[in-house]
């Protein structure tokens, strides 16, 4: 059998808090296979943001206490903190949940780009790291990449800042996507493009995708498998078809329930409800 890209046994969170320790992972176990999509969802406070920290080795060690193992191609990052910065930015990049803060305001969008090329790529030429960058923005279907090269954050509309989030994790050439709520602060035309983008560039590259949302639409989109989380634990995992079309877990049910669906269109409904009033 091949090894698992991304292997999670027994993982453990505690998060040290001015009220105590807290349980905030509580013994998940999950694999992602090269190519493939894996989403983690659940209500706000589930535990899944956490959990994918907690695989990057991005939560402060002084506040976060791991255990269980975390093996990114067969090294595990929590048997061996040191591994996770030779992980992080090679074999796997994040895209963080807001764009609107995760990029600094007072450098350019190719200043910002550049600097992730360079920790791949660090003796390329200035001239050829602006060729792979402009190329990047143009590859997450940026109009206009060499004007957006040289323009600020506060230029641009979410929907192209995310996808300069996108581009600067692709700039490492990752195995592994780790997308936290990327369309989550994106009205719902944005999301689609957005969506759209990660499975185009996933069949384009072949990168896997480890995905974390509370919306049950965008998990039955893009996902090859789902865990349901609550409560730091897994209540429910399995292929998107069996647990969307077929839950087991009350929650599962719960939040497919809690998904808005269209009623049946009336014609002129205002004057049918004025005429019943």
């Amino acid at each position: 059998m091949t090894t698992p890209l991304l292997e999670v046994t027994d993982l453990q969170i505690e998060l040290v808090t001015p009220a105590g320790i807290v349980r905030a992972v509580d013994g998940v176990s999950f694999t992602v296979d090269r190519g493939e999509t894996v989403t983690l969802i659940g209500e706000s406070g589930s535990g899944k943001s956490t959990t994918a920290m907690g695989v990057l080795r991005l939560l402060p060690d002084g506040l976060a206490v791991l255990s269980g193992s975390v093996r990114f191609d067969g090294v595990d990052v929590i048997a061996d903190p040191a591994a996770a910065r030779r992980v992080r930015g090679r074999l796997a990049s994040l895209v963080p949940q807001d764009p609107m803060t995760a990029l600094s305001p007072v450098h350019t969008i190719g200043k910002q780009l550049g600097e992730a090329l360079r920790l791949r790529h660090r003796r390329l030429p200035t001239r050829e790291i602006r060729r792979r960058g402009i190329a990047l923005l143009d590859q997450v279907r940026i109009s206009e990449p060499e004007r957006r090269w040289r323009a600020y954050p506060n230029q641009l509309s979410g929907g192209m800042l995310q996808r300069v989030l996108i581009a600067i994790a692709l700039a490492a050439e990752p195995d592994l996507l780790v997308a936290d709520e990327p369309t989550s602060a994106l009205d719902v035309t944005v999301q689609a493009g957005i969506l759209d983008l990660l499975l185009e560039l996933q069949e384009r590259t072949g990168v896997a995708i480890l995905m974390i949302t509370h919306d049950l639409g965008v998990a039955r989109l893009v996902s090859d498998r789902i865990h349901v989380m609550r409560a730091g634990r897994f209540v429910e995992s399995g292929e998107v078809e069996q647990v969307t079309a077929n839950p087991r877990d009350e929650y599962t049910k719960a939040l497919l329930a809690a998904v808005p669906r269209l009623g049946p269109w009336v014609e002129n409904a205002d004057l049918a409800e004025a005429g019943t009033a």
